[in-house]
């Protein structure tokens, strides 16, 4: 019993897992905020997810760095299918691609966080929301400017 209790240590786990919802939150805040097909609920399940497969799969991979490439090369391919959801074609017009690709990169800051790579999943969190946050005013300004 005493065995098994060693191999069970949830707080490394939970930290990573609680650093991946954290940073997934803001960008989900702001597609929920626009309206967009995936949102407040959507973001931080990905970020927990791929998160929660790279951290599941470490005794796996542990001296396989070709076994965790593929488990990431999954998480990718995974993420380009749930991002392909998000994009709407409507009347001729292709709506959610930002939405698409903030799903994408919050896949990559799951697997960073559950790499430990927190710098990198700090920095794709931090441009990823300013982007979010920039882009629409400057792409109004631009259309506004052709007119």
């Amino acid at each position: 019993m005493e065995r098994l209790f060693a191999q069970f240590d949830l707080v490394p786990h939970a930290m990573a897992l609680l650093i991946a919802y954290a940073l997934a939150f803001p960008l989900g805040w702001n597609r929920e905020k626009e309206e967009r097909s995936a949102g407040l609920r959507t973001f931080p399940l990905v970020a927990i997810a791929t998160c929660g497969f790279v951290q599941a799969t470490e005794t796996l991979s542990a001296g396989h760095p070709e076994a965790q490439a593929r488990i990431i090369e999954g998480l990718i391919v995974g993420m380009g299918f749930i991002g392909g959801g998000a994009i709407l074609k409507t009347d001729g017009s292709v709506h959610g691609t930002a939405t698409a690709a903030s799903l994408w990169v919050t896949g990559a800051i799951g697997v960073a966080v559950g790499l430990g790579a927190y710098d990198v999943a700090v920095m794709l969190a931090l441009v990823t929301f300013a982007t979010l946050q920039l882009a629409p005013p400057l792409k109004r300004a631009a259309r506004d400017g052709k007119e």
